[in-house]
């Protein structure tokens, strides 16, 4: 049960060297009675490492921080309370790795706004132990067997690695603001969440409005499934005959400049919400006037990654309706990874970066 004793990954340990990864070794935390190991196969890349990586939510909490939260790989070990996996068994991982899976919100398919032990995939520190999680960059990861979801058969490995933070990150508000049939969904922000989010309310049956500054990526927003494309940034009156429109809008943009929040709030029905997931610099915020949301009782609130539930949901969805995200496949390497980066950093993707050959890299 000691099965790999050191694992490998490229790690950050300043952010100021956030474009240069490093190849570094460490020792994972204890395997616990119900963690498993993972040899990590392919690995997305996320926004989320980069805002982490560059320091822009916080801290890095260790000098050779892993990062990584769209993981699909093989279990090669397991504790010996696990009994929901076993070894050889395919298997993804999102952004967490544990939680107390006793409290009011973990019994209620909320374990992801657990608050007593909620660790993150990676730059979290355990409860339990002096150890801060590193993330999917690497040769394996492990973590608690719940937060391990068996992936259909039907699904490629390297289409099921986006959908593990990215594409769990739209389903769950989507699914809970009652996408479906007649209903009006609006994505603001095509790229790596927002592309998702165009394929799945589609495959959900709402009526699809996709936002965005420029008409760039209008073909391709109706490829996707978009209905409907607004380029916001070409009329200063875009919204006008969007009233009373959308039963959700969801903002999947990882910047605030360029959106205008009191537009967005004015063509909500009422009682709608719009829903923030792609998220800015940690300092960054909205303004809007309360009198805009004074005609329809519209909201505001934002939605994180999702429950064991719905990512079982939503591996079913998709491989009902053979949605794939759209993906760059980049082979795994200190080169490849430095270019990856900074390819994000300039927004230069389309959708996902999805990192390979984990197995010839790591020779494991």
């Amino acid at each position: 049960m000691t099965y790999p004793d050191v694992f490998q990954g490229f790690g950050v340990g300043d952010a100021k060297k956030w474009s240069t990864p490093t190849l570094v070794e460490y020792a994972p935390k204890p395997l616990d009675s119900n963690d498993v190991d993972i040899e990590i196969e392919y690995c997305g890349i996320c926004s989320s490492d980069l805002h982490t990586i560059k320091g822009e939510w916080g801290q890095l909490r260790r000098d050779d921080l892993v990062v990584g939260h769209e993981i699909v790989g093989t279990v090669v070990a397991v504790g010996p309370k696990v009994s929901s996996l076993v070894v050889g068994q395919r298997v993804g991982v999102g952004a967490q790795n544990l939680a107390c899976l006793n409290c009011n919100r973990c019994q209620d398919n909320n374990e992801h706004y657990c608050i007593t032990k909620n660790v993150s995939t990676y730059n979290k520190k355990f409860p339990n132990h002096d150890y801060f999680s590193q993330g999917g960059y690497a040769s394996h990861h492990r973590c608690h067997e719940y937060f391990a979801f068996p992936i259909p058969d039907e699904i490629e490995s390297k289409y099921a690695a986006p959908l593990l933070c990215g594409g769990l990150t739209v389903y769950s508000p989507l699914k809970r603001s009652g996408c479906g049939l007649n209903t009006t969904i609006g994505v603001i922000g095509i790229g790596g969440l927002g592309h998702m989010a165009i394929m799945l309310a589609k495959a959900m049956g709402a009526e699809v409005y996709a936002f965005s500054r420029s008409s760039a990526k209008k073909d391709e927003a109706i490829k996707m499934g978009a209905d409907h494309f607004i380029a916001t940034g070409e009329s200063e009156n875009w919204n006008q005959e969007l009233t009373d429109k959308f039963d959700m809008i969801l903002n999947c943009a990882s910047y605030i400049s360029g959106i205008t929040l009191n537009s967005y709030l004015s063509i909500l029905k009422v009682d709608k919400f719009f829903v923030n997931v792609g998220l800015p610099c940690a300092g960054d915020v909205y303004e809007f006037s309360p009198f805009t949301t004074i005609s329809n009782a519209a909201g505001i609130k934002s939605s994180k990654l999702g429950s064991r539930k719905e990512v079982l949901e939503l591996f079913e969805l998709c491989a009902k309706h053979n949605i794939k995200p759209w993906i760059e496949e980049i082979p795994i390497n200190g080169k490849n990874l430095s270019n990856a980066l900074i390819r994000l950093d300039k927004g230069d993707v389309r959708y996902r970066f999805v990192l390979t050959n984990f197995k010839q890299f790591f020779s494991s």
